[in-house]
Formats: C-alpha cells, structure tokens, sequence
C-alpha cells in the first residue's frame, strides 16, 4: 500500500480531477434518496511516507462532513446508509522544491445500504483513489499554497463526488431513476449503525 501511494504521489501529477464544486447546484437526480447513516472508519489506513501527519480523528471528520455536505441536500423518503473505510493517503508537504510538486491522494473503499432491502447493493466494496482537483494552487503543489486542513477538506470533497458520481452510474438502484422493488414505507429505518460492516 505505501510503495502505492507513493507512486501515485510521485507520477499523478496530471491525472484525471473531478470537480466538487457544484455544491451551490441543484443535486444531481437519484429518485427517492435520503442520506440515513454517514459512517466512516479509517483504522486501517496506510500513510505514504512524503505525506503530512494527518490522524485518524482528522479524516473521519472532514469525510463525515464532505459526504453530509453533498448528500444531506437530497430529501427523498428512501433511507440509503453510506460506509466509507479510508485505505491511506498522501498530503503533499510543504517546503519541497516546485521541480517535485507532489500531488495529495486518498483511497477509500465504499459501500452503499438500501435500508428498505435491509441490504447492500455492491457485493464487494468500491475503491475509489481521489486526487486534488486541479488549480493554480495545486499545480504547483499544494503543500506550498495550502493548509494540510484545507488539503484534507479539498480531497474528502472529492471523494463524496465520486461516490455521487458512482451512485449516478447505477440508476437501477433508486426508485424514480430505475426500477427497484418496492417495499412497505414502515419497512424503513430497520439497520442499524452496528449492523453496517463497513469495511468488508
């Protein structure tokens, strides 16, 4: 995992960004979505060895918020429950030469709930490697324009608009969108926290 991620420090420094921010917009359509539990884990997660120190505490807290952020403004009547296990990543530091200019990284692995199915709708989790979005701050490096906080903030951005992205390309999955079968409304809000394996 490290030699990895140090990999995708050092060669990524023109790979493909996404944009996040399109918050202000209107969300993009998924039917009856509604966010029910926003839950992320990074126990397991591998630090490359340019990065900065960034904790456990630091990364659930600015996923948490990135993922309620995008995904809070939908107010459908079908609960879908959102596990995000952080794998590792790099922060770009400060005070390396511009000639290196490393890129921040974070890989995360996902799974998705139907609540009313009382189930998960991908079998195995989805792996997602996120990348800063692409700036005049970022190009040159954004551990010499940046907070590692505002680092952190901009790469969980990304990671709930990839997951929106995900969620997008698999319209089957949310009535209004594609066909789901239907289940009694008072069905609803039957998993519980403990009962999400997040990192599986």
């Amino acid at each position: 995992m490290l030699r990895k991620l140090t990999a995708f420090v050092l060669l990524a420094s023109l790979a493909a960004c996404v944009d996040s921010s399109d918050l202000s917009d209107a969300p993009a359509d998924l039917g009856n979505f509604r966010l029910g539990h926003n839950i992320v884990v990074a126990s397991k997660m591998r630090q490359a060895g340019l990065s900065r120190e960034t904790s456990e505490e630091e990364w659930v807290a600015a996923l948490t918020d990135a993922v309620a952020e995008r995904f809070g403004r939908y107010e459908g009547d079908r609960l879908y429950h959102l596990g995000i296990s952080v794998e590792g990543f790099s922060i770009a530091p400060a005070g390396i030469p511009i000639v290196v200019s490393p890129k921040s990284v974070l890989i995360v692995r996902v799974t998705l709930w139907d609540d009313q199915l009382g189930r998960k709708l991908n079998k195995s989790a989805k792996q997602f490697t996120v990348f800063e979005s692409l700036s005049g701050e970022t190009l040159v490096g954004s551990g010499l324009t940046q907070t590692k906080e505002q680092q952190v903030q901009n790469l969980s951005r990304n990671a709930a608009k990839l997951i929106q992205n995900w969620m997008l390309q698999n319209p089957e999955w949310f009535p209004g969108l594609g066909e789901a079968p239907a289940i009694p409304a008072d069905k609803a809000g039957t998993l519980r926290p403990e009962d999400l394996n997040v990192d599986s």
